[in-house]
């Protein structure tokens, strides 16, 4: 079992098990025993659709929104970019702790590779970013030579 907070201080646990993840399946069509099989996978749209990533995690954490007496929308409003990053964070964790107490090395992989695309793929994104020279661009723009 993996925790993250939200927004308002709120403490979640995400749990990955045969039960869960037949309530996964059952509500939202999505098999998180074989993350690696369908076109795309889920193992690739968790870290490229963040709103399918948050169903499959909400779908996770809905018996405690029953305990709190919380609905959806309530919790959707405590997640803001931090709090889906974390609970992204140990949504992955609990998937490789999973597969690695079941001896599924492959899966192991496959996630633990997922996630380490997703962060280095944000690295790399920022350091162009950070490389944009600005003044530049203008100067292209203003010239009539593009410089981007």
């Amino acid at each position: 079992m993996k925790t993250f907070k939200d927004s308002t201080g709120r403490e979640w646990k995400i749990t990955l098990n045969l039960g869960t993840a037949k309530a996964v399946k059952d509500k939202l069509g999505i098999d998180l025993l074989q993350p690696e099989v369908g076109d795309p996978p889920p193992i690739t749209r968790f870290g490229t659709d963040e709103t399918f990533l948050a169903e499959v995690i909400f779908c996770l954490l809905e018996k405690q929104f029953d305990e709190r007496k919380l609905t959806a929308d309530d919790v959707y409003d405590s997640f803001d970019g931090r709090t889906i990053l974390d609970s992204q964070s140990a949504f992955y964790d609990e998937l490789i702790d999973f597969f690695q107490s079941r001896g599924r090395e492959d899966r192991v992989k496959a996630v633990a590779k997922q996630k380490q695309v997703i962060e280095m793929a944000i690295a790399s994104a920022s350091s162009r970013i950070d490389a944009f020279d600005v003044q530049k661009a203008i100067d292209g723009a203003m010239s009539g030579v593009s410089q981007v």
